[in-house]
Parts: C-alpha cells; structure tokens; sequence
C-alpha cells in the first residue's frame, strides 16, 4: 500500500488522552514508527498517553522548524516516499489550522502522498459551538498584530464586516498578552457588540461565557496566561 501522511489531534491541555480520542487514533499511533512534531518531548509524552506498547525510542521523530517548515518537509519528509506511513502532531489541537504543520501537508499533495485528517479536539471549533454566535457564517483571524495600533485597527474593521455581514469574527492570542487583547476589546468594540471568551478549553478551569462588551466591562476576567479563544458578533450602531 501507497504511504499515508496521517493528521493526529493532539489533546488541549492534560485530560486522559484514552477517553479523549477515537479508538481508530489510538490503533494507528500504536503502528506508526515515523512523526514529524513541532515538540519532539511533548509529542513522546503524548504518545505514551495512548497506551503505545512498543519502545518510545524506537520511534523516529523529527522536529519541525517552525520558522522555516518547508526546510522540514523536504528534510524529514522522506520516510513517505519510501513507503512508511508517517503521523504529523501539533503542539495542541488539530494539525494544520493555526499551526505551521499547513505546509508539510501541502507537500505531502504535490508528492501524491494520501493524507488522512483524524478526528479530534479543535478549541477553535468547540469555543465556536459554544458561543452561541452565528456557526452559518464566520472567519477565523489567527493571531492579531503585536502592536497596539494595528491590533485596533484589525477589531475595528472585524466588528464592522462582522456588523455587515451578521459573520462572527474568531481569533486568539499568545497567552501572556490576553490582558492587553482583552483591554484594547473592551476600548473598542460597541458595548452592544457580543463578545465570547473561551478559556482553557477541555480543562478542569474551563470558562465559555458570552455577553456583551458592556457586561464584560464590569466584570473583567483573569485570563492572564490561559490559552484563550475570543468570538466577537458586532452590534449595529
């Protein structure tokens, strides 16, 4: 049989990984030998969360460039082209959506590789299904800009295609600046625009609330440090 690129969710924070996932997940990662990862310690740690039964370090596991991963694809890529099936893993989530595994996937399409998506945990998806906010039309951002100017910048025209187009806008941000996302939100949008914060999606401290900007300003979160998702559904003027 041709190789296969296989796509493996990686669990949200530290649940049990045998109850999190489909049993079809855990019987590939038991047979698979070939992992490109962007964590090589953190993609060992998870796969002996699975119950694998062979020897860790048997495993072949190559550690993606996150600033250059097409130099990974064409360096560690060529297992597949031998005929050995090969899993890639994102540090959390699902692989290829906000995560720099995009690109070897992309190459595995132009060598004819088949690449096999498995079922799994997405936070994006699941802060989406929660929110209450409008699942038949939305856009995902990403990371906003750094600089504060341009942040503004970005919530403001989010809240007005999102007024436009009744499309809720999602997005996130590295964990240590939520507070300042969350600040230039709340200085930013319509009090009336609908706003989700999901946090710590899966854990035991998990938070999915939505309100609008006005009630959020008088009770302001602590999401400082926690993997967060923000939703945001503008309000007409």
């Amino acid at each position: 049989m041709a190789a296969r690129l296989f796509l493996i969710p990686m669990h949200l924070g530290e649940p049990d990984t045998k109850k999190m996932f489909p049993a079809v997940n855990l019987d590939i990662i038991q047979d698979l030998r070939y992992y490109v990862v962007e964590n090589a310690r953190t993609a060992r740690r998870f796969i002996k969360s699975t119950g694998y039964e062979g020897t860790i370090h048997d495993i072949h596991i190559f550690e993606m460039d996150k600033h250059a991963p097409d130099v990974t694809a064409e360096k560690f890529m060529k297992p597949l082209l031998e005929g050995h099936d090969m899993g890639l893993l994102s540090e959390a989530g699902v692989p290829g959506v906000a995560d720099p595994g995009a690109i070897l996937v992309y190459w595995a399409h132009r060598h004819q590789i088949r690449v096999v998506p498995l079922g799994g945990r997405s936070s994006i998806l699941m802060a989406l299904m929660a929110s209450g906010l409008n699942g038949q039309k939305f856009r995902f951002h990403g990371y906003l800009p750094v600089q504060q100017s341009l942040r503004i910048h970005a919530l403001r025209n989010m809240e007005k295609v999102s007024m436009k187009e009744s499309e809720t806008q999602i997005f996130m941000e590295t964990p240590y600046r939520n507070r300042n996302l969350l600040a230039d939100i709340l200085n930013t949008c319509h009090p009336g625009s609908l706003l989700c914060i999901a946090t710590d999606i899966t854990l035991q401290t998990e938070s999915i609330l939505t309100q609008s900007i006005a009630a959020w300003k008088q009770n302001i979160p602590d999401i400082h440090k926690r993997p967060t998702i923000f939703l945001i559904q503008g309000h007409a003027r």
